[in-house]
């Protein structure tokens, strides 16, 4: 499938077709937060953001900024490429249950070592995730976990037809 035609970014954009491939991991000061029935259960401004040619960033926690009282591991797995064999969990939250609803690299490829153990959230799995109080779009797709902001331009990987990309 050909390459699509990307959107040229604005002031303050980022482009996920100039991310690169692999993926690269980058630090990333802003307020990560991640809210499920009414419970902040994640926030930190010392999340890792990771960059891959046409997908929004996916933002990993550090596991002392998540409430794990609320996170149960599952049996499901997964192989990236890239980063290895991911690990998922279900979240529970009073009466609402999201199985499979974030992830983490628990043995990663040593060039992302630095996001072991780390967590990532499906924001459109979340009642929100927020970016410095930005409410990140879902990336589309059941598989993909990125977080869409106004600072982020496409098109995205996910959509029925860019499997190929």
């Amino acid at each position: 499938m050909p390459r699509p035609q990307p959107t040229p970014p604005g002031p303050g954009q980022e482009s996920v077709w100039d991310y690169p491939r692999p993926p690269r991991v980058e630090e990333s000061a802003k307020l990560v937060q991640v809210l499920l029935n009414g419970v902040m259960l994640a926030e930190t401004r010392h999340a890792k953001r990771v960059l891959e040619t046409s997908s929004p960033p996916v933002y990993y926690l550090p596991p002392e900024d998540v409430k794990l009282t609320y996170v149960r591991r599952t049996d499901r797995t997964t192989l990236c490429e890239w980063k290895g064999v991911a690990r998922y969990f279900t979240l529970t939250v009073g009466d609402v249950t999201v199985v499979n609803g974030a992830w983490c690299y628990p043995d990663p490829h040593p060039a992302y070592a630095a996001i072991r153990d780390y967590i990532a959230f499906y924001p459109g799995k979340m009642e929100a995730c927020l970016l410095d109080g930005e409410r990140a779009r879902a990336q589309p797709g059941d598989y993909y976990g990125g977080w869409i902001t106004a600072a982020i331009v496409g098109p995205f990987k996910g959509d029925p037809g860019t499997e190929g990309w």
